[in-house]
């Protein structure tokens, strides 16, 4: 295959693309190497017939591609590590008893956000970090599981006028990759070898965990469907380690052919079914019989000694549902303790993966030209109850179905109300840990940035740190402008240009942050105001002693779902643990 420098220099040497195209027409033929399962042709003659049509059209936006493509390699590396349905006190930096060493150096050395958010769940936080758009403007209002027909917001992929952070980047001269779960419409035709990956290895959902598995068996790798279980991915993983080591393949290829790189490891971990290899599980046993309600106060301790919350807000009770740790049997304590161990594992695996990932970064040379950002998709998951799942001859293993549940995802929201699902802080709440020795400044490491951001800024974030632009149109399409704004001046401790409020909306579900004012609603319940600078908990509604600005709120929110296609939810309305209440149909079953 022709080295990727020479597509880079087609797009300034027009005959060099024409001659590059018929190379690729002669050549092409199908390759089993890590760089290429799709034919040469499909993907390098597309991308060069692309680059001909900028480079042969005279105007603004393409000289302006021009520069972009051929500035030095010094631009940086991008690397987005996203984790699935991890709350945001289950980190060490954040207050958690799980040892995170490796994301806690990363802490360390780079600056730590209190106030970012996600969007509540799996595939609208995806769509928003890829696209720099609101979930229902990328055509996400849902998991991809879900299409609403007729609507623009719910269409189970996503649309043709947004643009993914990959294509962008693909298109400034980046070398893109993924692994891990994509989550965003392969089945209805935007897998992410259509969305601007040239490299991926990818589940279409998640839940991937053990070749063994009998769920998911399908993985792809650039394109081509793999069972889970072939000798190309080895004789045994697991895939926390699966995700990252591919990724540094991918990795090593652009680094060999000079070119800076994006890489976005989605992690399937620690999203349900929980599982772990048994001996990382065994470290853990028996180190949560101490119960729920003590390790909260011991992380809610914690978090107010690191600075990262005010002692002023109290922690939030211990929902009615969730019973007292003491009034459990031992027998009820043991079970409970186990989910968590296999729980705390998934976390410990995460962990020494971000490891391996910074050290191989290390003895590359690159890490210091490599923006890290460490991120979440949704909080903590209560869906199954307070009870969880604990199924299986052997919980933990490939064949054992184990959901972590209400009572301790109360645990890892600390201290924080409600879940996954909500945008209450509990479930719209992510650590977000900005790693890069070269961008961000010595006397900025193991700050915190207190500032409020969301996964809609990333796109705007990137496109800064790397000078790519984003694009008007793009395949014909014209784009939705992005709707986040770039969070690097937080990298340095400056203030954020933020002139619009962040907003909320999953399932009925809603909110909107205005300064220090947040209106949420669960729904089919009513407004709540809150406090956020002086009550980030949320325990003291402000809706009827100021209904006008909860009015005002309201409104702007009810502006913005009106022009963002927020097609209204007609789905039921969620149990207080994220649950479809019995009776009721669930809408989109994967996840």
């Amino acid at each position: 295959m022709p080295d990727a420098t020479l597509i880079v220099r087609a797009l300034l040497v027009p005959k060099a693309a024409a001659s590059m195209l018929i190379m690729l027409r002669l050549g092409a033929k199908e390759s089993t190497s890590v760089g290429s399962t799709m034919t040469i042709f499909s993907r390098a003659a597309a991308t060069i017939t692309f680059l001909l049509g900028v480079c042969l059209v005279p105007s603004a936006s393409a000289e302006e591609s021009k520069a972009t493509a051929s500035q030095p390699s010094s631009r940086p590396n991008i690397i987005i590590f996203l984790c699935d349905d991890m709350g945001w006190a289950d980190i060490g930096c954040y207050g958690s008893e799980i040892p995170t060493p490796n994301i806690d150096s990363l802490a360390k050395g780079g600056v730590r956000f209190t106030q970012f958010y996600n969007t509540a769940r799996c595939s609208p936080t995806r769509a928003s970090l890829m696209t720099g758009l609101y979930p229902h403007q990328a055509g996400m209002g849902h998991l991809d599981g879900t299409v609403h027909k007729g609507t623009q917001g719910t269409q189970g992929k996503l649309r043709d006028d947004c643009v993914t952070m990959a294509e962008v980047l693909d298109g400034a001269g980046y070398f893109t990759a993924m692994t891990g779960k994509w989550h965003l419409g392969q089945q209805h035709g935007t897998p992410p070898w259509k969305r601007g990956f040239d490299h991926e290895l990818n589940s279409p959902f998640g839940g991937i965990y053990f070749p063994s598995q009998k769920a998911r068996p399908n993985l792809f790798l650039n394109g081509k469907n793999y069972q889970k279980d072939d000798s190309i991915f080895g004789d045994d993983w697991y895939s926390v380690d699966l995700w990252t080591d591919w990724g540094l393949k991918f990795a090593d290829e652009a680094i060999d052919s000079k070119q800076p790189f994006f890489l976005y490891v989605a992690q399937c971990a620690p999203h349900f079914p929980l599982m772990a290899p048994e001996k990382t599980i065994e470290k853990y046993r028996g180190k949560y019989m101490v119960g729920w309600d003590k390790l909260r106060e011991e992380r809610h301790q914690r978090q107010i000694e690191m600075g990262l919350v005010d002692p002023a807000w109290p922690l939030s009770a211990r929902p009615d549902e969730v019973s007292a740790w003491d009034k459990l049997s031992d027998d009820q304590k043991k079970r409970f303790d186990d989910m968590m161990s296999i729980y705390a594992a998934m976390i410990d695996r995460i962990d020494s993966n971000v490891g391996k990932l910074v050290k191989h970064l290390e003895d590359k040379g690159v890490l210091d030209n490599t923006l890290i950002l460490f991120l979440s998709d949704n909080g903590g998951n209560a869906e199954s109850g307070p009870q969880g799942r604990y199924e299986g001859d052997h919980p933990g293993d490939p064949d054992s179905v184990v959901f972590l549940g209400q009572s301790w995802a109360t645990l890892a929201n600390t201290p924080f109300r409600r879940y996954k699902h909500f945008t209450h802080e509990g479930g719209i709440s992510t650590p977000l840990i900005a790693h890069w020795p070269q961008g961000i400044p010595a006397d900025r490491n193991g700050k915190l940035e207190k500032q409020p951001g969301h996964v809609v800024d990333l796109m705007a974030t990137v496109c800064e740190v790397t000078g790519a632009k984003y694009p008007a149109e793009f395949k014909g399409h014209k784009i939705q402008p992005t709707e986040g704004i770039s969070i690097v001046p937080a990298f340095s401790g400056k203030p954020l240009d933020r002139k619009s409020p962040i907003y909320f909306a999953h399932e009925g579900n809603r909110g909107i942050r205005e300064g220090k004012w947040k209106l949420v609603m669960k729904y089919k319940g009513a407004w709540e105001l809150y406090d956020i600078e002086a009550d980030r908990t949320e325990q003291h509604d402000f809706s009827k002693e100021k209904p006008d600005l909860a009015k005002k709120l309201a409104d702007e929110w009810d502006a913005w779902a009106a022009r963002s296609d927020v097609d209204p939810w007609t789905g039921p309305a969620r149990d207080n643990a994220g649950g479809v209440p019995k009776g009721s149909k669930e809408e989109g079953s994967e996840e």
